[in-house]
Protein backbone atom coordinates (compact mmCIF):
# COMPACT_ATOMS: atom_id res chain seq x y z
CA UNK A 1 0.00 0.00 0.00
CA UNK A 2 1.27 3.50 -0.85
CA UNK A 3 1.34 6.54 0.95
CA UNK A 4 -1.88 7.75 -1.23
CA UNK A 5 -3.45 4.41 -0.89
CA UNK A 6 -2.82 4.40 3.13
CA UNK A 7 -4.39 8.06 3.18
CA UNK A 8 -7.62 7.15 1.64
CA UNK A 9 -8.10 3.91 3.60
CA UNK A 10 -7.51 6.13 7.29
CA UNK A 11 -9.44 8.78 5.51
CA UNK A 12 -12.29 6.51 4.61
CA UNK A 13 -12.19 4.70 8.23
CA UNK A 14 -12.30 8.13 9.83
CA UNK A 15 -15.52 8.66 7.79
CA UNK A 16 -17.50 5.62 8.54
CA UNK A 17 -16.53 6.64 12.08
CA UNK A 18 -19.00 9.78 11.82
CA UNK A 19 -21.56 7.10 10.09
CA UNK A 20 -24.45 5.74 12.35
CA UNK A 21 -23.48 2.35 13.41
CA UNK A 22 -26.38 0.63 11.75
CA UNK A 23 -25.67 2.19 8.11
CA UNK A 24 -22.13 1.32 8.22
CA UNK A 25 -23.46 -2.54 9.19
CA UNK A 26 -25.68 -2.95 6.53
CA UNK A 27 -23.94 -1.05 3.80
CA UNK A 28 -20.99 -4.06 4.99
CA UNK A 29 -23.13 -6.87 4.91
CA UNK A 30 -24.63 -5.79 1.13
CA UNK A 31 -20.75 -5.24 0.28
CA UNK A 32 -20.21 -8.58 1.08
CA UNK A 33 -22.85 -10.11 -0.36
CA UNK A 34 -21.68 -8.56 -3.72
CA UNK A 35 -18.34 -9.67 -3.54
CA UNK A 36 -19.43 -13.66 -2.66
CA UNK A 37 -20.64 -13.88 -6.36
CA UNK A 38 -17.09 -12.96 -7.49
CA UNK A 39 -14.43 -16.12 -7.41
CA UNK A 40 -12.03 -15.31 -5.42
CA UNK A 41 -8.98 -17.00 -3.18
CA UNK A 42 -10.89 -16.22 -0.42
CA UNK A 43 -13.99 -17.60 -1.04
CA UNK A 44 -12.52 -20.93 -1.80
CA UNK A 45 -10.66 -21.02 1.39
CA UNK A 46 -14.27 -20.39 2.97
CA UNK A 47 -15.88 -23.53 1.43
CA UNK A 48 -12.87 -25.55 2.01
CA UNK A 49 -12.82 -24.90 5.98
CA UNK A 50 -16.97 -25.41 5.96
CA UNK A 51 -16.91 -29.02 4.19
CA UNK A 52 -13.73 -29.99 6.64
CA UNK A 53 -15.21 -28.71 9.62
CA UNK A 54 -19.09 -29.50 9.06
CA UNK A 55 -19.00 -32.79 6.78
CA UNK A 56 -22.57 -33.59 6.69
CA UNK A 57 -24.14 -30.38 5.24
CA UNK A 58 -25.36 -29.90 1.67
CA UNK A 59 -23.64 -27.79 -1.23
CA UNK A 60 -26.60 -25.11 -0.61
CA UNK A 61 -26.16 -25.07 2.41
CA UNK A 62 -22.16 -24.42 2.47
CA UNK A 63 -22.72 -21.72 -0.41
CA UNK A 64 -25.49 -20.07 2.26
CA UNK A 65 -23.09 -20.16 5.25
CA UNK A 66 -20.03 -19.30 3.51
CA UNK A 67 -22.22 -16.01 2.10
CA UNK A 68 -23.68 -15.00 5.18
CA UNK A 69 -20.09 -15.36 6.44
CA UNK A 70 -18.62 -12.98 3.71
CA UNK A 71 -21.45 -10.64 4.85
CA UNK A 72 -19.96 -10.53 8.47
CA UNK A 73 -16.62 -10.39 7.38
CA UNK A 74 -16.26 -7.59 4.97
CA UNK A 75 -18.98 -5.78 7.76
CA UNK A 76 -16.39 -5.87 10.12
CA UNK A 77 -13.96 -4.22 7.69
CA UNK A 78 -16.27 -1.25 7.67
CA UNK A 79 -17.04 -1.36 11.47
CA UNK A 80 -13.18 -1.32 11.92
CA UNK A 81 -13.89 2.86 11.24
CA UNK A 82 -15.98 2.86 14.07
CA UNK A 83 -13.74 0.46 16.85
CA UNK A 84 -10.47 2.05 15.85
CA UNK A 85 -12.01 5.95 15.58
CA UNK A 86 -14.95 5.56 17.65
CA UNK A 87 -14.77 7.61 21.42
CA UNK A 88 -15.22 4.91 24.34
CA UNK A 89 -18.68 6.39 24.96
CA UNK A 90 -19.30 5.22 21.54
CA UNK A 91 -17.95 1.81 22.05
CA UNK A 92 -19.70 1.23 25.43
CA UNK A 93 -23.22 2.22 23.83
CA UNK A 94 -22.98 -0.96 21.01
CA UNK A 95 -21.52 -3.69 23.17
CA UNK A 96 -23.97 -5.29 25.61
CA UNK A 97 -21.85 -6.98 28.62
CA UNK A 98 -21.80 -10.57 29.80
CA UNK A 99 -19.34 -11.28 32.62
CA UNK A 100 -19.31 -14.07 34.95
CA UNK A 101 -16.19 -12.63 37.01
CA UNK A 102 -15.53 -8.85 38.28
CA UNK A 103 -14.18 -6.58 34.87
CA UNK A 104 -13.43 -4.17 38.12
CA UNK A 105 -11.47 -6.17 40.25
CA UNK A 106 -8.10 -4.20 40.73
CA UNK A 107 -6.92 -7.39 43.07
CA UNK A 108 -7.50 -9.97 40.71
CA UNK A 109 -5.10 -12.96 40.48
CA UNK A 110 -2.84 -13.38 37.56
CA UNK A 111 -5.32 -13.19 34.49
CA UNK A 112 -5.02 -14.28 30.66
CA UNK A 113 -8.24 -13.10 28.47
CA UNK A 114 -7.96 -15.81 25.76
CA UNK A 115 -10.18 -14.49 22.46
CA UNK A 116 -10.79 -16.47 19.48
CA UNK A 117 -11.25 -15.38 15.68
CA UNK A 118 -14.92 -14.35 15.77
CA UNK A 119 -15.53 -11.53 12.92
CA UNK A 120 -16.47 -9.21 16.28
CA UNK A 121 -12.98 -9.83 18.17
CA UNK A 122 -11.95 -6.35 17.74
CA UNK A 123 -14.10 -4.47 19.09
CA UNK A 124 -14.13 -6.70 22.48
CA UNK A 125 -10.13 -6.10 23.01
CA UNK A 126 -10.99 -2.31 22.38
CA UNK A 127 -13.59 -2.36 24.99
CA UNK A 128 -11.67 -4.18 27.98
CA UNK A 129 -8.96 -1.43 27.82
CA UNK A 130 -11.55 1.35 28.79
CA UNK A 131 -11.97 -0.01 31.83
CA UNK A 132 -9.19 -1.44 33.16
CA UNK A 133 -5.05 -1.27 32.30
CA UNK A 134 -4.51 -4.45 29.97
CA UNK A 135 -1.79 -5.83 27.35
CA UNK A 136 -2.92 -7.04 24.46
CA UNK A 137 -1.25 -9.37 21.95
CA UNK A 138 -0.86 -9.31 18.00
CA UNK A 139 0.56 -10.63 14.72
CA UNK A 140 2.73 -7.96 12.74
CA UNK A 141 0.92 -7.11 9.48
CA UNK A 142 2.76 -7.74 6.48
CA UNK A 143 1.65 -3.80 5.36
CA UNK A 144 3.95 -1.94 7.64
CA UNK A 145 2.04 0.93 7.36
CA UNK A 146 -1.42 -0.49 8.25
CA UNK A 147 0.22 -2.72 10.73
CA UNK A 148 1.63 0.95 12.91
CA UNK A 149 -2.55 2.25 12.98
CA UNK A 150 -3.76 -0.81 14.14
CA UNK A 151 -1.44 -1.03 16.73
CA UNK A 152 -1.67 2.24 17.67
CA UNK A 153 -5.79 2.91 17.37
CA UNK A 154 -6.23 -0.61 19.49
CA UNK A 155 -3.69 0.71 22.34
CA UNK A 156 -5.57 4.15 22.10
CA UNK A 157 -6.77 4.00 25.63
CA UNK A 158 -4.06 2.34 27.28
CA UNK A 159 -3.79 -1.15 26.22
CA UNK A 160 -0.18 -2.12 26.16
CA UNK A 161 0.20 -3.71 22.50
CA UNK A 162 2.45 -6.38 22.69
CA UNK A 163 3.82 -8.12 19.17
CA UNK A 164 3.29 -11.83 19.52
CA UNK A 165 6.74 -12.53 18.86
CA UNK A 166 8.07 -11.21 21.86
CA UNK A 167 9.91 -13.13 24.40
CA UNK A 168 7.88 -15.16 27.13
CA UNK A 169 9.86 -13.22 29.87
CA UNK A 170 7.97 -9.88 29.08
CA UNK A 171 4.52 -11.28 29.20
CA UNK A 172 5.29 -13.14 32.33
CA UNK A 173 6.73 -10.04 34.01
CA UNK A 174 3.06 -8.10 33.11
CA UNK A 175 1.12 -11.33 34.45
CA UNK A 176 3.24 -10.95 37.52
CA UNK A 177 2.89 -7.47 37.92
CA UNK A 178 -1.02 -7.88 37.72
CA UNK A 179 -1.93 -6.83 34.22
CA UNK A 180 -4.16 -9.18 31.96
CA UNK A 181 -3.05 -9.90 28.98
CA UNK A 182 -5.45 -10.66 26.10
CA UNK A 183 -4.28 -13.14 23.52
CA UNK A 184 -5.64 -15.79 20.74
CA UNK A 185 -4.18 -18.89 19.88
CA UNK A 186 -6.75 -20.21 17.71
CA UNK A 187 -5.32 -19.47 14.24
CA UNK A 188 -2.29 -21.53 12.28
CA UNK A 189 0.81 -19.91 12.99
CA UNK A 190 3.37 -22.87 12.19
CA UNK A 191 4.19 -26.03 14.18
CA UNK A 192 7.01 -24.46 16.22
CA UNK A 193 4.81 -24.33 19.68
CA UNK A 194 2.28 -25.86 18.65
CA UNK A 195 0.65 -29.37 18.35
CA UNK A 196 -1.84 -30.93 16.17
CA UNK A 197 -5.32 -31.79 18.13
CA UNK A 198 -8.64 -32.22 16.44
CA UNK A 199 -10.36 -29.28 15.13
CA UNK A 200 -14.36 -30.57 14.49
CA UNK A 201 -12.33 -33.89 14.29
CA UNK A 202 -9.89 -32.61 11.59
CA UNK A 203 -6.05 -32.46 13.09
CA UNK A 204 -5.17 -28.51 13.74
CA UNK A 205 -2.34 -27.07 14.49
CA UNK A 206 -2.98 -25.32 17.61
CA UNK A 207 -0.37 -23.20 19.32
CA UNK A 208 0.06 -24.19 22.92
CA UNK A 209 1.15 -20.30 24.08
CA UNK A 210 -1.70 -20.42 26.49
CA UNK A 211 -0.80 -23.10 28.47
CA UNK A 212 2.81 -22.39 28.90
CA UNK A 213 2.04 -18.70 29.51
CA UNK A 214 0.12 -19.31 32.07
CA UNK A 215 2.08 -22.54 33.94
CA UNK A 216 4.72 -19.44 33.99
CA UNK A 217 2.78 -16.18 34.94
CA UNK A 218 0.66 -18.90 37.70
CA UNK A 219 -2.32 -17.09 35.78
CA UNK A 220 -5.64 -17.70 35.16
CA UNK A 221 -7.31 -18.18 31.76
CA UNK A 222 -10.12 -16.60 31.05
CA UNK A 223 -12.00 -17.21 28.24
CA UNK A 224 -13.93 -14.68 26.25
CA UNK A 225 -15.90 -14.67 22.84
CA UNK A 226 -17.60 -10.91 20.91
CA UNK A 227 -20.70 -11.73 18.70
CA UNK A 228 -22.72 -10.23 16.28
CA UNK A 229 -25.98 -9.31 17.85
CA UNK A 230 -28.76 -10.03 15.10
CA UNK A 231 -30.93 -6.94 13.87
CA UNK A 232 -27.73 -4.38 13.63
CA UNK A 233 -28.32 -3.96 17.66
CA UNK A 234 -24.55 -3.96 18.31
CA UNK A 235 -22.44 -6.63 19.41
CA UNK A 236 -22.35 -8.74 23.11
CA UNK A 237 -19.28 -9.60 25.09
CA UNK A 238 -19.51 -12.43 26.88
CA UNK A 239 -16.91 -13.35 29.48
CA UNK A 240 -16.92 -16.48 31.17
CA UNK A 241 -15.54 -18.30 34.11
CA UNK A 242 -11.83 -19.31 34.43
CA UNK A 243 -11.06 -22.69 33.31
CA UNK A 244 -11.29 -24.95 35.61
CA UNK A 245 -7.67 -27.01 36.03
CA UNK A 246 -5.99 -25.10 33.88
CA UNK A 247 -3.46 -26.02 32.62
CA UNK A 248 -2.73 -29.51 33.21
CA UNK A 249 0.68 -31.30 32.55
CA UNK A 250 -0.29 -31.74 28.83
CA UNK A 251 -0.15 -29.34 26.19
CA UNK A 252 -1.77 -31.25 23.92
CA UNK A 253 -4.58 -32.08 26.22
CA UNK A 254 -5.07 -28.40 27.29
CA UNK A 255 -4.92 -27.30 23.34
CA UNK A 256 -7.83 -29.60 22.68
CA UNK A 257 -9.59 -28.67 25.41
CA UNK A 258 -9.85 -25.02 23.99
CA UNK A 259 -10.40 -25.96 20.93
CA UNK A 260 -13.57 -28.11 22.33
CA UNK A 261 -14.86 -24.65 23.87
CA UNK A 262 -14.09 -22.83 20.40
CA UNK A 263 -16.69 -25.56 18.37
CA UNK A 264 -19.26 -25.29 21.01
CA UNK A 265 -19.46 -21.67 20.80
CA UNK A 266 -18.79 -21.43 16.94
CA UNK A 267 -21.70 -23.99 16.79
CA UNK A 268 -24.15 -20.72 18.31
CA UNK A 269 -23.47 -18.77 14.83
CA UNK A 270 -21.18 -20.44 12.64
CA UNK A 271 -20.96 -17.67 10.09
CA UNK A 272 -19.09 -15.19 12.36
CA UNK A 273 -16.16 -17.32 12.66
CA UNK A 274 -13.05 -16.37 10.53
CA UNK A 275 -13.29 -18.80 8.13
CA UNK A 276 -11.30 -17.16 5.84
CA UNK A 277 -7.90 -17.66 7.96
CA UNK A 278 -6.20 -21.12 6.50
CA UNK A 279 -7.14 -23.16 9.50
CA UNK A 280 -5.21 -26.12 8.72
CA UNK A 281 -2.20 -24.38 6.47
CA UNK A 282 0.42 -26.66 8.14
CA UNK A 283 -0.81 -30.58 8.09
CA UNK A 284 0.69 -33.75 10.17
CA UNK A 285 3.32 -35.67 8.74
CA UNK A 286 1.97 -37.24 5.70
CA UNK A 287 -1.49 -35.69 5.26
CA UNK A 288 -2.37 -33.92 1.93
CA UNK A 289 -2.26 -30.09 1.55
CA UNK A 290 -6.23 -28.79 1.91
CA UNK A 291 -5.98 -25.52 0.26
Amino acid sequence: MDQLGFALTVALLRGLSLLPYGLVARLGSAIGAALYVLPSRRKRIVLVNLRLCFPDKTEPEYDDLARNHFRHVVRSYLERGIQWFGSAQSLNKHVEIDSKIDLHDKDAPPTIFMGFHFVAIEVGCILYSTRLPAASLYTRMSNARLCDLARRQRGRFGAEMIERSTSARKIVGLLRAGKPVMLAADMDHGIDNSVFVPFFGVPACTLTSVSRLARLGHARVVPFVTKVLPNYRGYKLTVFEPFDDFPSENDAVDARRMNAFLEEQILDCPEQYYWVHRRFKHRPAGAAAVY
